[in-house]
């Protein structure tokens, strides 16, 4: 069976962030090998990914100024100004920039 790939795009969370700098620490002492390092990023992307698909249910509305896009290897990125965020419970929230990262939930090329 071959092995799924996932985007990595939660590491750039900051909580992929974080796993990312103990995981460099943790080679640097000697304590593990790159590798298993390598491994648990993967599991990182994977867990990431079907959490965020399977159990979050939140919806959220905005608005603001697009300031610019692209759309490159199947990625969106969108850079959106003044951005006002609805969520479920009516809160709102506003920010000055804000950057999405869209993509297909399936990478290019699988079933």
């Amino acid at each position: 069976m071959a092995s799924v790939a996932y985007y990595e795009l939660y590491r750039g969370s900051s909580l992929g962030l974080s796993l990312t700098d103990t995981l460099d620490d943790l080679i640097n002492e000697g304590r593990i090998e790159p590798q298993l390092a390598m491994k648990i990023l993967g599991t990182f992307d994977k867990v990431v990914t079907e959490v965020l698909a399977d159990k979050v249910r939140a919806r959220l509305t905005f608005k603001g100024h697009l300031d610019t896009y692209r759309f490159c290897d199947e990625v969106w990125t969108f850079l959106i100004k003044d951005v006002s965020f609805k969520l479920d419970n009516q809160t709102t929230v506003t920010a000055e920039k804000v950057k999405i990262v869209s993509c297909n939930s399936k990478r290019p090329g699988e079933a």
